[in-house]
């Protein structure tokens, strides 16, 4: 059978059902794959969908000419992200097979591993390079609670700074809440020149569909509000039976020890059986690897682009 994208179609919210139930039936090990941050940002990456032989795949025609370089040279180059279902590394294979300008991004160790097996001494159809920029740094949950021992010595002083400096107020995200996080999202812009950044105007859109959707994407929040004014807030969801993922965390820079609070606030009240915590990739960005790095990851998901 061969593979027709010509059917593929946008992703909507009414699809949300359908992509859980891949994602319940195949637990997905990179941050990528959840419903929210493909609907989110779908517009950014202009992606499309199909269902092919029990896979779910997704791709985008565009977002490689749009947004990014490609890593090959071939003509209008097709950016896939790893297929959702029973054997990936065989439908990136066949993909392979029947076309010349794929890409594949993000594609965890596991299939990296599946493929070379099937091609011990290479192929000289594709090419596969380590995506360090996009690996996952994962922690132990508990680490991040209680934060002992000396390797978090100074995460523990800004924390109790923030606790003992503040009279603040720890909340679950209800509807009520909504408008104080727009607001502080709204000078975390105005904060960081979000106008002068084309990569952070493109996550202020995101942003904007996850709070518009909030309640339908079955997200999970918490904000911390200061005199009532919001200083922090961060929004995730559970990955799979054992990590949660944190999709999105933002604080007021003026409220000493906000990110600490925050960080540490919402794993002790929300997702009681996670073990791990995903906390998405640096990008490359050398302060945010820094930061990532600071809370002592327990290990990565590693991942690949195979051209």
């Amino acid at each position: 059978m061969r593979i027709n994208l010509e059917g593929a179609k946008e992703i909507e919210l009414s699809d949300k059902p359908l992509f859980d139930k891949y994602f319940e039936k195949f637990s997905p090990e990179i941050s990528e794959l959840t419903f929210t941050n493909l609907f989110i940002w779908r517009k950014y990456y202009d992606f499309l969908f199909t269902e092919i032989e029990k896979h779910l795949l997704i791709f985008s025609k565009t977002y490689l000419t749009k947004w990014k370089t490609p890593n090959s040279v071939k003509k209008n180059p097709i950016y896939f992200i790893p297929p959702i279902g029973p054997y990936p590394g065989e439908m990136i294979l066949q993909l392979f097979r029947e076309f010349e300008n794929i890409e594949f991004h993000k594609v965890p160790e596991s299939i990296v591993e599946y493929i070379k097996e099937e091609f011990p001494f290479g192929n000289e159809r594709f090419t596969i390079l380590e995506d360090r920029n996009n690996w996952d740094y994962v922690y132990n949950k508990q680490d991040l609670i209680s934060l002992a021992g000396n390797k978090y010595r100074q995460k523990r002083r800004w924390l109790n700074k923030f606790i003992e400096q503040y009279n603040y107020e720890f909340s679950i995200i209800t509807e009520e809440h909504i408008d104080k996080v727009r607001e502080l999202q709204i000078e975390w812009c105005d904060m960081n020149e979000c106008q002068r950044n084309e990569d952070l105007l493109e996550e202020q859109k995101a942003i904007d569909e996850a709070l518009d959707n909030y309640f339908k994407l079955n997200l999970k929040g918490c904000i911390i509000c200061v005199d009532e004014k919001c200083v922090a807030y961060t929004l995730g969801e559970m990955l799979n039976n054992e990590t949660a993922v944190i999709h999105i965390e933002k604080a007021h820079i003026d409220y000493e020890g906000s990110y600490q609070a925050i960080n540490n606030l919402f794993l002790k009240n929300c997702f009681e059986t996670a073990i791990f915590i995903n906390r998405e990739q640096d990008l490359g960005i050398l302060g945010l690897r820094r930061a990532k790095e600071s809370y002592k990851p327990h290990h990565m998901v590693k991942k690949s682009t195979i051209f």
